[in-house]
């Protein structure tokens, strides 16, 4: 059931151009949030400041709940506090209910995009990625979701299928209320950044795997994203590509041959997979380019329709690109695209 919420009127222009808050760093103990005290589980706690919680980016939108009851597999943060915690600057971390943040544009055209923040699977970067591409994405008509999904490291029994449970979910309840929120079931596009694009990789290649039993009627729907937009994404977990916070999260410090494959993106790309666009910066020093080298191999192999850019500058976590810079080509770059492919309309 949605909780409606006063909208985001300031501040995503200032976000745009912050330094990135969590990206990718090495993994160490996960801050702690203030004491949980029973509440009507209100969105987020502003997390080591004095602040309310509604100078947070995303306390201020509109709730989507993903799952009817216990995540699969349960675990956890606390169920007695705030669905999750959201600092001033919008990092997200003690993630107890996963949920969708809706942002919607003045005029929607008929599309919709779920969007997944990074921050090396130890955080979620609302503030610096997801919400202010959501109100750019906005100004082009686009319905935009900001998933807030599950962090394996916070105890949750699905560990890191935990986030990919997450992405399908969303993408089958984005397209279940097309109607509701004014835009076509056949226009749900996914768009990740770092860690987030290795998540909406996985959401967008695994759509098909039976990770978790449904739970409802929505389970019936497809996960298969119509689109897919993966920036400075995490692609694989192999060396020597692997010295990654989300490889470490996710498979650990020792993974077996195995584990590294069924979490490593470019091994399990499908013919069905998406028409899929990709964004990076050749100096990227965390998620090297050669993700993204990979990702448009394994795409081409199998024939899926695929764009990559690579600049020359932009280093990691750039979001919208800070102006007159390389990298901020991207966004103009993938609305053509999308324009082109009819998945946006002008």
């Amino acid at each position: 059931m949605a909780l409606h919420r006063r909208t985001l009127l300031t501040g995503a222009a200032a976000l745009a151009l912050a330094p990135a808050a969590g990206q990718e760093r090495p993994v160490g103990p996960l801050t702690g949030g203030p004491d949980r005290t029973p509440a009507d589980r209100p969105s987020g706690t502003a997390l080591g400041h004095d602040a309310p919680p509604e100078t947070a980016p995303g306390a201020a939108l509109e709730v989507m709940r993903l799952w009817p009851g216990t995540p699969p597999g349960g675990g956890g943060p606390g169920p007695d506090g705030p669905r999750f915690d959201e600092s001033r600057e919008g990092v997200v971390t003690g993630v107890a209910e996963p949920c969708l943040l809706v942002m919607r544009p003045a005029r929607s055209t008929g599309t919709a995009m779920v969007i997944a923040a990074g921050g090396g699977y130890r955080r979620i970067d609302l503030g610096h990625e997801a919400v202010p591409v959501g109100r750019w994405l906005n100004t082009l008509g686009v319905t935009a979701f900001a998933l807030v999904y599950r962090l394996p490291g916070e105890g949750w029994a699905a560990g890191a299928d935990a986030p990919i449970q997450d992405a399908l979910r969303a993408t089958r309840l984005v397209r279940a209320r097309a109607r509701r929120y004014g835009y076509e079931p056949n226009r749900v596009g996914v768009m990740g950044f770092s860690a987030g694009g290795h998540l909406m990789g996985a959401a967008s290649t695994r759509f098909a795997a039976p990770l978790y039993r449904p739970v409802d009627e929505d389970d019936a729907v497809s996960a298969r994203p119509d689109v897919a937009a993966l920036i400075y994404p995490v692609i694989t977990l192999k060396p020597p590509f692997d010295r990654t916070s989300s490889r470490r999260v996710l498979v650990g410090d020792s993974p077996t041959r195995i584990a590294t494959e069924t979490y490593s993106v470019e091994t399990r790309v499908p013919p069905e997979a998406p028409p899929t666009f990709l964004a990076q910066a050749a100096d990227d020093p965390i998620a090297v380019v050669d993700n993204s080298l990979l990702m448009f191999a394994a795409l081409r192999a199998v024939e899926v329709p695929v764009e990559m850019h690579l600049f020359e500058r932009g280093g990691h976590g750039f979001n919208l690109g800070v102006p007159g810079s390389p990298a901020a080509a991207w966004p103009g770059l993938f609305a053509t695209w999308a324009r082109r492919r009819g998945f946006i309309r002008a």
